[in-house]
C-alpha cells in the first residue's frame, strides 16, 4: 500500500483505549434539557421572537443555539444569527433509520443564505435500528433505567436509541471534521435532527454517491487513495465507519466524502470492533476491485493489517 499525501493532517497514532471525553475539540454542549423541554423552548422561541410573525415563505425560526453546536473554528458560511429563518425545500433521501431534507437557512434583509442537509432520525413508530445491538456494544449509558429500556426496546428505549444514534453521529462528525477527515461539517444537533453541510450544487442538486459513478483509470486510483487516507486517519483515532460501502460515500468537487456515520465503531471498546473494520475493508475493496483497481492495491489483508496497526491493535 503506497503512501498518498492528501489534505488532512494525520492524528497521532492511538496506543490504547481512547474515548470522546478526552481533550480533543468536541461539539459545544448547551445545557442538559430533556428533548421535550428543548421542543417547548424552540416553540416558545418561535412564537415569541420579538412578537413578529415568520417572514413569508419561512417554515421556522432558526434552531441555532437550542442543542449541540459544531466544532470551532466554524466555516464562515454557518449562519448563527438568532433572526435567521429556515425554509424547507423538500426531501433529498429516505432511509430505514432517517430521512434527509434540504433546508435553506437565511438572514432576512442581509442577503445571506446557506443550504443545509437536515438528517432526521425517525420516531419509534418506524421500528428502526434493526441492526443496532452490535453497534451499541461498548457505548455506556448513565442510568440503569435507560439501559433496561434500551435492552427491552420499550417505546422510551427506542426513543433513546434514536437520540443515541444522533448524538453518536454528531460527535463522530465533529471529531473527524476537526482533524480534517473528509466529512460534511456538522452544524448543530437538536434532539434527533442533525443539520449538516450540504454537499451539492448551489441549486440544491446533491453530490452523487460513489455507487452512481463509473470511475476508471487514474480517477479510480485517486478516489481509492483518498479513501485509504481517510480510513487511516479514522483508525488512528481508533474508529471504523461500521457500515462502509459505495452508497455512503459521496464525490463532491472531485473529493471523496464519508457520510452516514451513526454506527461509527470504537474498534477497541467494542468487542466486535475488529470484525466491523474487517467488513468495511472487504466491502469497499470489493467494489473498487470490480471496477478495475489493480490487485496489488486492492489487497484486503494488507489494508486491514495497516488499519489495525494504526489503531494499536496488533
Amino acid at each position: 500500500m503506497r503512501e498518498h499525501d492528501f489534505e488532512f493532517a494525520m492524528p497521532e497514532r492511538r496506543r490504547g483505549k481512547q474515548r470522546f471525553d478526552d481533550d480533543e475539540p468536541r461539539p459545544t454542549r448547551r445545557g442538559r434539557l430533556t428533548e421535550e423541554a428543548k421542543g417547548l423552548l424552540a416553540q416558545q422561541r418561535s412564537d415569541a421572537e420579538e412578537g413578529e410573525p415568520l417572514p413569508e415563505g419561512a417554515d421556522r425560526w432558526s434552531t441555532w443555539g437550542n442543542g449541540d453546536l459544531g466544532p470551532e473554528p466554524r466555516p464562515d458560511w454557518v449562519i448563527t444569527d438568532a433572526a435567521a429563518v429556515d425554509h424547507e425545500l423538500g426531501p433529498v433521501k429516505t432511509g430505514k433509520e432517517a430521512d434527509v431534507h434540504l433546508v435553506r437557512r437565511s438572514l432576512p434583509g442581509a442577503g445571506r443564505a446557506t443550504l443545509l442537509a437536515a438528517k432526521r432520525y425517525r420516531s419509534n413508530d418506524h421500528r428502526m435500528f434493526h441492526r443496532d445491538a452490535g453497534y451499541l456494544e461498548g457505548r455506556r449509558m448513565r442510568r440503569s433505567r435507560e439501559t433496561r429500556a434500551i435492552e427491552t426496546r420499550t417505546t422510551f428505549g427506542r426513543n433513546l436509541i434514536a437520540e443515541q444514534w444522533a448524538v453518536a453521529e454528531f460527535a463522530a462528525l465533529s471529531r473527524l471534521w476537526t482533524v480534517g477527515v473528509p466529512v460534511p461539517y456538522p452544524v448543530q444537533r437538536t434532539g434527533t435532527e442533525l443539520l449538516l453541510e450540504f454537499l451539492g450544487d448551489p441549486d440544491g442538486a446533491a453530490a452523487p454517491r460513489l455507487a452512481q459513478l463509473r470511475p476508471v483509470g487514474p480517477h479510480l486510483r485517486e478516489l481509492w487513495f483518498q479513501l485509504v487516507d481517510a480510513l487511516r486517519a479514522m483508525a488512528c483515532l481508533g474508529l471504523a465507519h461500521g457500515d462502509l460501502s459505495a452508497y455512503n460515500l459521496l464525490v463532491h468537487d472531485g473529493r471523496l466524502m464519508l457520510i452516514d456515520l451513526p454506527q461509527v465503531v470504537d474498534v477497541v471498546a467494542n468487542p466486535n470492533g475488529r470484525d466491523f473494520l474487517v467488513r468495511d475493508v472487504r466491502n469497499i475493496t470489493s467494489w473498487f476491485a470490480a471496477r478495475g483497481l489493480p490487485p496489488e492495491l486492492a489487497d484486503v489483508d494488507e489494508l486491514t493489517a495497516e488499519l489495525l496497526a494504526e489503531a494499536g491493535m496488533n
